[in-house]
């Protein structure tokens, strides 16, 4: 059975934006291996939106993009929308009962499984089925934006700390 994991990339105040920072190579690295050994990935509409740039090979990249790319074309991925009309290689799209799909999912999978994007994991974490939150803590301090916890969470449970990298915290919780 398939735990379901929430990480992303957060500002000392909260927030997650790509835009705003940054991996270094040693986080990306770690992304890269990450990534490449999860069983699949759930996104939202507008995470997997973003994520879409990975499906194309670019001319500037360096062995390190060329990686990520290549583990992230071959891992499965489900992306759940109600506007999207198509997803692409490797790619399910989920318009009916997402819980229903993420259950299943859940059952059918070993290993981990991540969800990417705030309100998606909102829902699913009301749904009870997030089993752990990995917050990637960068030292940048937005003050506005979209928070990691799209609503308020149940109380949680620090299972471990990790410094990745010269600048990168990663915390870990589960519910408690």
């Amino acid at each position: 059975m398939a735990r379901l994991i929430y990480a992303l990339n957060v500002s000392l105040d909260g927030y997650v934006d790509h835009m705003a920072f940054a991996p270094d190579p040693v986080l990306f690295r770690h992304f890269i291996d990450d990534v490449g050994s999860m069983a699949g990935t759930l996104y939202g509409r507008r995470m997997y939106e973003v994520m879409r740039y990975w499906d194309e090979d670019r001319p500037e990249w360096e062995e390190a993009e060329r990686a990520y790319a290549r583990v992230w074309r071959n891992q499965p991925k489900w992306v759940v929308s109600r506007s999207l009309e198509s997803v692409g290689p490797n790619a399910t799209l989920v318009a009916g009962d997402v819980e229903a799909k993420v259950r299943e999912l859940k059952r059918q999978l070993d290993g981990e499984m991540e969800v990417s994007g705030p309100e998606l994991a909102a829902s699913l974490t009301d749904l009870g089925l997030v089993d752990e939150y990995r917050l990637y803590i960068h030292p940048v301090v937005l003050g506005s934006g979209k928070p990691y916890f799209a609503r308020a969470r149940p109380r949680l449970r620090l299972t471990s700390s990790e410094r990745i990298g010269p600048d990168v915290i990663r915390l870990t919780y589960v519910p408690a």
